[in-house]
């Protein structure tokens, strides 16, 4: 701290600098600035002191210049007096400001007390105001957040509460509102949360109910490209070689461009789903939403699926709503994974795939008993393989419903095989077994062109009305045989994957009814008396005979090459011609009967004692009748049949005849008795040469030969071999004695 002699030196010396000053303005601008300078450092006292020393002291030097001149001195003294008073004037003046200079000083200081307080309450309120502004900028955002949410612009909205967050809400920290906004965060993104799942189970609803109709619209695509096919194959034959979904078919397609989930019929927008993915992956909540789901695909697939089907609806409404609706929601499956890969996996999707055509497969399985009709069943399995081939496109494994196909195929032989079984037993139940009549020209085109018939003579050489030698059952079952042949190769149609299945059971189920229904039927029939009506059978065996062997000709030719392993053997050609030959012998049996009532009836004198001019009745009648059956009941048959039956009936007739004298009652034979015989075979003999063919004459040798022998008076020839060979070789052995002995 200064000493007090320091500032003596400093008021004596700003004493003096005010009375040495050289203007007025100076002398007063020294003067205040003494007075400031003594009131800062409280020296007003010793500045009064040096100044009255200054004074005093120009007062001697006033005297003693006065001293020298008295009256300069007066008036020195007049002028210092004033000064004097001037001097006092002025400190009262002096005074009167350093006063006012305190006053002065005492209002800046407060007003700058209060401008200080005052920029301290100015900076609070900025800082007030900023936080109040920051604040409202956080209660700003988080309405907005609400109000986003409103709208349904929930990305935007947690974009929003993340900024809110991340940024606003650090800026705030400090007050109690950001740890309240800070607490309804996660509430806030649960609230987002809910909303976009909201919006999501709205477009899954959606989309559950639009799956029967995406599923209607890629059939009806199928179909479509199903047309396309069949045109590109009618102009390119090798094109027919390529089925719906091969490499060829797409690449030949692939100019008819067509979104099936953005068309004019169906538009399916994902934006709901992706934003609830970006929504559940921003909240870090992506495994919980894969799972959620899956877990809601799974549940909308049970509520596709109903607990049972009906499969005789007219329209067929049921069986095609169930597969649409698999179809449809397959495709969104599989959309779904193409557009958002890690939202479904692989193993998802095939795994309601599988579950969904299981479950449908025992649906249709539960609900076959109700099909009883082939038509049916035919328009049952074109749903199936359009279900099938739309499914392939969207590369899904559909080996459970080709394994299913079988299955209708087994069903569908079933109902063919009972309904062409009613035919074919209606068909030979009702039959006349007549030759089939023929009016008109136009008439005999029809039958020829269904009937595997080879007609002897050319059309033109036909007069109508005509006789085709087979009964009306004929043509009729080869129409029928035509129709199973076709419908059985229309489960081919469109999809089948198991065309060696569909050729070995059509040609087993043929064989089944052919031998069954036809073949059995007729030969069930033989047992009638009616010796025209078996004929009819055997001529209308013949035909079937023929036509089993065109048929083979036929099947080899119809079935594909996946099944191609050389000829085919239908088992029913076998059995028509064993059952021709049962057919031979029952004629056979009916015309021996006849021939054996006939001969029954001969009356022989063999006693007798005059000599008959005439034949037996017995063999004119015979032979009246061997002659009327080959030329009526027995004219349709082949000529190698009918030489068959003379020469068995002949046969028949010459062992009965030689019964005769060798029965035991006859004892003895008179010469009139043999040549009543000799007589009768004779007219035999006759008969046979006008039918014109040396093999029956030989039947006739042994009859000849034992009436010559018993003709002969010589009976010793018969004991000669010899001669017997040579005469008699055809006379048996132990008969020839026995005649010769009667």
């Amino acid at each position: 701290m200064p000493s007090l002699i320091d500032h003596c030196k400093d008021t004596d010396a700003a004493a003096r600098l005010i009375i040495l000053s050289s203007s007025e303005s100076e002398y007063f601008n020294q003067l205040i600035t003494a007075t400031k300078d003594s009131d800062i450092s409280c020296n007003g006292g010793q500045l009064l002191q040096s100044l009255a020393q200054s004074s005093a002291k120009r007062e001697a030097e006033i005297e003693g210049i006065c001293s020298v001149n008295h009256q300069g001195f007066v008036f020195s003294v007049d002028q210092l007096s004033k000064v004097r008073d001037g001097g006092v004037a002025l400190m009262t003046d002096v005074l009167a400001l350093n006063q006012s200079i305190q006053s002065s000083t005492e209002n800046l200081a407060q007003q700058k007390k209060a401008l200080v307080d005052s920029r301290g309450v100015r900076q609070n309120i900025d800082e007030a105001n900023q936080a109040l502004h920051d604040c409202l900028e956080v209660l700003r955002l988080a309405n907005r957040v609400h109000d986003l949410l409103s709208r349904k612009n929930h990305y935007s909205a947690l974009r929003a509460l993340d900024e809110l967050q991340n940024v606003h809400l650090l800026e705030i920290t400090q007050y109690k509102v950001a740890e309240m906004v800070q607490k309804s965060v996660p509430a806030t993104k649960k609230l987002v949360a809910d909303a976009v799942v909201a919006d999501l189970n709205t477009w899954l609803f959606r989309i559950r109910e639009t799956s029967q109709f995406l599923g209607e619209v890629a059939f009806y695509h199928t179909e479509q490209r199903r047309t396309r096919q069949k045109d590109r194959a009618g102009k390119i034959a090798t094109l027919s070689n390529f089925k719906l979904n091969s490499a060829v078919e797409s690449v030949a397609d692939e100019d008819e461009e067509f979104d099936i989930l953005d068309n004019e019929d169906v538009q399916v927008d994902f934006t709901p789903l992706f934003e609830c993915m970006h929504i559940h992956d921003a909240l870090g909540q992506a495994e919980k939403f894969r799972a959620d789901y899956a877990a809601t695909r799974r549940r909308q697939k049970e509520l596709l699926m109903p607990t049972s089907i009906s499969l005789i609806d007219p329209d067929g409404a049921s069986l095609s709503e169930l597969l649409e609706g698999i179809a449809g929601f397959a495709i969104i499956e599989k959309s779904t994974r193409k557009k958002a890969p890690n939202l479904r996996s692989l193993a998802d999707v095939d795994e309601l795939w599988d579950s969904m055509c299981q479950t449908a497969i025992a649906l249709i399985s539960n609900a076959l008993y109700e099909v009883t009709n082939a038509e049916l069943m035919l328009k049952i399995k074109g749903v199936i393989a359009l279900f099938i081939q739309t499914m392939s496109a969207w590369h899904y494994s559909v080996k459970s419903f080709d394994a299913f196909l079988l299955t209708l195929f087994d069903k569908y032989a079933e109902l063919l095989k009972r309904r062409f079984s009613d035919d074919f037993q209606e068909i030979v139940s009702t039959d006349d077994y007549m030759p089939m009549p023929i009016h008109k020209a136009d008439e005999y085109d029809k039958v020829v062109n269904v009937s595997w018939y080879t007609p002897e003579k050319a059309r033109e050489e036909l007069h109508f009305p005509c006789v085709l030698p087979f009964s009306q059952m004929y043509p009729l079952c080869c129409i029928d045989i035509r129709n199973f042949l076709n419908q059985f190769y229309f489960f081919s149609d469109d999809h089948f994957q198991h065309p060696k299945v569909i050729d070995d059971t059509l040609k087993m189920s043929l064989d089944e009814l052919l031998c069954e229904k036809v073949c059995q039927s007729l030969v069930d029939r033989l047992s009638t008396q009616y010796l025209g009506q078996i004929v009819q059978i055997l001529i209308n065996l013949e035909h079937f005979e023929i036509a089993c062997q065109e048929l083979e000709q036929l099947l080899v030719a119809a079935r594909s090459n996946a099944s191609a392993d050389g000829a085919i053997a239908l088992r029913a050609s076998e059995e028509f011609r064993n059952s021709k030959k049962t057919a031979e012998k029952r004629i056979f049996e009916l015309v021996n009967s006849k021939i054996d009532d006939l001969i029954g009836t001969a009356e022989y004198d063999w006693t007798a004692s005059t000599l008959k001019n005439e034949p037996s009745n017995y063999m004119q009648t015979l032979t009246r009748y061997l002659s009327n059956i080959m030329n009526t009941v027995l004219l349709g048959l082949p000529t190698e049949i009918k030489e068959l039956i003379y020469f068995d009936a002949l046969s028949h007739a010459v062992t009965m005849i030689l019964s005769l004298p060798l029965s035991p009652e006859v004892r003895s034979i008179s010469p009139h008795g043999v040549a009543a015989l000799a007589k009768d075979v004779q007219y035999l003999t006759e008969f046979v040469d006008t039918l014109d063919n040396p093999v029956l004459k030989e039947n006739l040798d042994e009859l000849q030969q034992t009436v010559a022998l018993m003709q002969n008076e010589n009976s010793d020839e018969f004991y000669d071999v010899a001669t017997r060979n040579k005469k008699y070789g055809r006379v048996d052995a132990v008969n020839g004695p026995t005649l010769l002995e009667k």
